[in-house]
């Protein structure tokens, strides 16, 4: 294990107990697994891969092992809450995935192989891998030399034991974990522009300091200009003239080197907050509640595109150019010590242009906001009418969608033209400003060189530097447009990103591994926001475990969104929702997921193959039940027979595919994880009849133990259920039996 270390832990709160460990806190890099003990002396090294050591770690032992220990830190997460907490999907649960799991829990820690000699009571508690690969918790270090080991099968109680058993049952590698201070918590929860900036706020010191010694830098051509035209030409030094040549030579060079390593700056500072802003961004948007997911889908693409506005602005120059704007004065100064007078030239000058380009920007502002909504609708349009082309090309209804498109691309353009006359004025006008001051300077010049005020030389390094301070004072126009296209940006991903989450997700969650399925509704209302009526109204019922409940009703009546509601999709307007007595929003959203499946009517299928499209992300399951799930849910039947099977491709929402077909593997989807609850919204009303019967058959078997609801019609399913539930106007207005319905039970 030879991967290099790369230490995360810079300094601590002076509040903490020890910062002995400090140094042994590391990141694991995506590609490696990075250790590092106190120093390398400490360190046994040893020659097998990373991944030979991974592969020897025993999985189950490993997720208990990491279960116990952030209960020994008061945390309360159930094994499904510990893999779910891991950023991207993974088939095992190995050593990355505990060090990305602990981040998500508010975690810092590293991997590494750390002789027992310097293990002291600050590292404790920690995760220590067996010889056999199994893994434990040892909580802490006896004054006796003895460790206490907690594992999975005496999780109540612990063993002792001593260094000798400790040297020769256990391989030396362990996970040290710690807790984040405050200061870290408070930059991991920070705002999500700021805080992503400020954890790059050395590198922009950076890139100021860098600035300034640019800036001096480019004094040299003007200097250098100077004294040639004072001392060499009129004393024919030329000596000299190859000395000053040689040390501008030197400091243009040194200046090219300088801006480089700015731009690398910039470019790594903005690389860095581009990746914290775009997983904050992602992350929102896969929180985004009920009524926020109803606004339209293009609008909300545009949105989240402006964020490639707000992208630019600090991967362009124009972050350079703001950086340097400070500089013009420092520039005039310079100029009054060389040139005494015509430094009033540009102090004139620069004002003007400043004025004039502020003046303008409230213009610019509304403007660039009108230009941004005119491209979110446009979006919104061509977002619409890709989903429903087909539509649009059965009702021929494309002359509608084309003029609403037309509209909002007419209104764009209007208003970038608008924005590039403005522009175009402010850079026309900077451009001419700039050419008036070089013409004042000059004439201005020509009096106090009579006069003996000044020399040729310090006239010509007066309009050389001249040029320099109006410099990006040409550039205000992109700049100011480049500002308000970020600030708008910026203002709109705000809303987005900074506004409120889902209220579940602010509750400390209750850990559920396995939920029996007692479902209850107390005095349950839902209103849709923007509704004028509410589409559940004030409902109570109990179903106990296992019970199977059909819900019929007319269109309208709330049967989806009861299941919704269950599934913790939806949350209700007032009442709660109770599984096993405890109310759905406090139940930790892994082992909800885990313990209800839900197959919705309108489920969407994504492109990629048919594994992928039913695994969804949860790699861990193996091909034995996958194929059972997908035999109960009638996959197998018609993927059977395709050559690339479960690889085959499928198109985004399943285009190519029958409606039943879809519906078999949207149900597959649903008992991914086999789960207590089960929610099904009319299942089977694509399906042939064969395929339904069969379908029902397997259900009826393999759900004989679940909680079951199903929305349906259907006479097939209708015979396997308990009781009915028929909805009218949000209530249950009749709870019967089949038989009552004239229905034979099967």
């Amino acid at each position: 294990m030879n991967e290099a270390i790369k230490a995360s832990e810079k300094s601590e709160a002076p509040d903490e107990k020890s910062n002995k460990n400090k140094d042994v806190l590391a990141k694991i890099e995506p590609k490696k697994v990075t250790k590092k003990a106190i120093d390398a002396d400490n360190l046994v090294e040893t020659i097998n891969p990373v991944q030979s050591f991974q592969d020897a770690v025993e999985e189950a032992s490993l997720l208990s092992a990491t279960r116990i220990l952030l209960k020994s830190f008061g945390l309360r997460k159930s094994k499904a809450a510990i893999r779910d907490a891991v950023e991207i999907p993974h088939k095992s649960f190995g050593v990355k995935q505990v060090i990305s799991s602990l981040s998500a829990f508010g975690f810092k820690s590293s991997f590494g192989n750390i002789k027992i000699s310097k293990l002291s009571q600050d590292f404790f508690p920690l995760i220590a891998f067996k010889r056999d690969g199994q893994a434990v918790v040892v909580e802490n270090l006896s004054d006796e030399g003895n460790f206490r080991v907690r594992n999975e099968a005496n999780e109540k109680d612990t063993e002792i034991i001593d260094k000798q058993t400790y040297r020769s049952d256990f391989s030396g590698y362990v996970i040290i974990v710690k807790k984040l201070n405050s200061r870290e918590e408070d930059e991991r929860n920070g705002h999500w522009f700021f805080s992503a900036f400020r954890k790059s706020k050395w590198i922009y010191v950076q890139v100021m300091i860098a600035a300034m010694v640019s800036n001096f830098l480019s004094l040299s051509v003007a200097l250098f200009t100077m004294t040639v035209y004072d001392r060499v030409i009129p004393n024919g030094a030329f000596e000299s003239l190859i000395a000053l040549s040689i040390g501008v030579i030197i400091a243009l060079s040194f200046d090219f080197l300088i801006k480089g390593l700015r731009s690398k700056f910039i470019d790594v500072a903005s690389k860095r907050a581009d990746l914290e802003i775009s997983r904050r961004l992602f992350e929102r948007i896969l929180s985004l509640t009920p009524s926020e997911q109803r606004q339209k889908t293009g609008a909300m693409a545009g949105t989240v595109r402006e964020f490639e506005s707000l992208r630019e602005f600090f991967n362009s120059s124009t972050l350079v150019i703001l950086i340097d704007l400070p500089f013009v004065f420092f520039f005039i100064y310079v100029i009054y010590l060389i040139a005494g007078p015509l430094a009033y030239v540009p102090l004139i000058a620069v004002p003007i242009v400043v004025i004039i380009g502020l003046g303008i920007q409230p213009f610019l502002a509304r403007i660039t906001r009108n230009t941004v909504q005119s491209g979110m609708n446009k979006q919104a349009v061509l977002v619409e009418t890709l989903n429903g082309l087909e539509t649009v090309t059965a009702t021929g209804s494309g002359k509608l969608m084309r003029q609403r498109y037309e509209t909002a691309l007419n209104n764009q353009a209007d208003s970038g033209n608008k924005i590039r006359a403005l522009s175009m004025f402010i850079v026309n006008f900077a451009a001419s400003v700039q050419q008036y001051a070089q013409v004042a300077a000059i004439f201005f010049g020509v009096y106090l060189i009579v006069e003996g005020t000044i020399t040729q030389g310090a006239l010509i390094g007066a309009v050389i530097l001249g040029g320099r301070t109006m410099a990006p004072l040409s550039q205000l126009a992109n700049t100011l447009s480049r500002v308000n296209g970020a600030l708008t940006a910026y203002r709109n991903l705000d809303m987005l990103i900074g506004s409120k989450q889902r209220v579940s997700e602010s509750l400390s969650p209750i850990s559920r591994p396995k939920l029996d399925g007692e479902i209850e509704f107390k005095n349950v209302s839902f209103q849709f926001k923007g509704a004028n009526q509410a589409t559940l109204n004030d409902l109570s019922f109990k179903i106990p475990a296992g019970q199977k409940i059909a819900l019929i009703g007319k269109m309208g009546s709330g049967k989806s969104t009861l299941s919704r509601l269950i599934a913790g999709i939806l949350e209700p307007t007032d009442g709660a929702i109770l599984i096993d007595g405890v109310d759905v929003r406090q139940i930790e959203s892994a082992d909800l997921r885990k313990n209800v499946g839900i197959m919705l009517q309108d489920s969407w299928l994504f492109s990629g193959s048919i594994r992928e499209n039913i695994q969804m992300g949860f790699s861990e399951y193996d091909d034995a039940h996958l194929l059972k799930i997908c035999k109960i849910a009638a996959v197998d039947d018609f993927v059977g027979s395709q050559p690339k099977g479960y690889e085959m491709e499928i198109k985004e929402r399943g285009i190519g595919l029958s409606g039943g077909q879809r519906q078999t593997i949207n149900l597959a989807r649903s008992l991914l994880h086999d789960p207590s609850v089960l929610l099904l919204d009319e299942p089977t009303s694509s399906m042939d009849q064969g395929t339904e019967k069969k379908v029902v058959e397997s259900l009826r078997h393999f759900c004989s133990n679940k909680t079951m609801l199903i929305v349906t019609h259907r006479n097939p399913i209708l015979a396997m259920v308990d009781r009915v539930f028929i909805l009218d106007n949000g209530k249950i207005v009749a709870d019967q039996t089949p038989e009552q319905l004239g229905f034979k039970k099967g």
